[in-house]
């Protein structure tokens, strides 16, 4: 067995092992970040049957996600990076989730490229839940009046809330803050924005025990990026 799936299992017992711990009924998706590896390092997971893949930058996506999305449909690629208009439409076009959806324009183009590509996708609104200046992302307060306008006028389907916590400190207080955030959301009837995308390499443990269904993990899977 390819050390990159031996890796991905290990990860998977150990997720199911914190579930049962935590008592959380939804087993988090894991989703492999492949930014910046070849095809070489990914085809084994696809091999081995992993569903849930993410890129950041939407050239590289295309090159190395066109063809293959196209013989598996049943894989999901998943857009992590900052969304620029610009790429919208080849963002619709290959990608199945965005995490990264923060402001009105966004949401009126996306739209847009769903009409005209029939093709509806699943959404995650970015929270800027340190409130650095250098992060994308809403404040938490904005989110429920956005979540309102990209539904209601837009047609985009949300499922739930993302966020990058601050580097250089501990993420517990963040993910505690994301949990709670999306419970008030659920008590304000959106009942879309169940999920959480939260939890990388280094700390996807203490975002699975604070409700995270989605965690984005690289370098613990296909090793140091070089």
């Amino acid at each position: 067995m390819h050390e990159i799936v031996q890796r991905l299992i290990r990860i998977e017992n150990q997720i199911k092992e914190e579930s049962t711990k935590f008592n959380i009924p939804k087993v988090p998706k894991i989703i492999a970040i492949a930014k910046t590896f070849p095809l070489v390092s990914i085809m084994p997971l696809i091999e081995h049957g992993h569903l849930h893949f993410g890129e950041n930058k939407v050239q590289e996506a295309k090159i190395k996600w066109t063809n293959i999305k196209k013989e598996k449909p049943r894989l999901n690629l998943h857009f992590v990076g900052k969304l620029q208009t610009n790429k919208a439409k080849d963002v619709v076009k290959l990608f199945d989730y965005v995490h990264s959806l923060e402001n009105i324009k966004q949401a009126e183009v996306l739209s847009k490229c769903e009409s005209g590509f029939k093709k509806k996708l699943k959404y995650f609104i970015q929270i800027n839940i340190g409130y650095e200046t250098q992060k994308s992302g809403i404040a938490s307060k904005d989110v429920k009046n956005f979540i309102e306008v990209c539904v209601n006028k837009y047609d985009l389907n949300i499922i739930g809330i993302m966020c990058l916590p601050p580097y250089d400190k501990f993420s517990e207080k963040y993910f505690k803050e994301m949990k709670n955030l999306k419970m008030s959301l659920l008590t304000s009837h959106h009942n879309q924005s169940e999920e959480l995308s939260m939890g990388m390499s280094n700390d996807y443990i203490t975002a699975i025990s604070y409700g995270s269904t989605y965690i984005r993990i690289g370098t613990k899977i296909f090793g140091e990026r070089k």
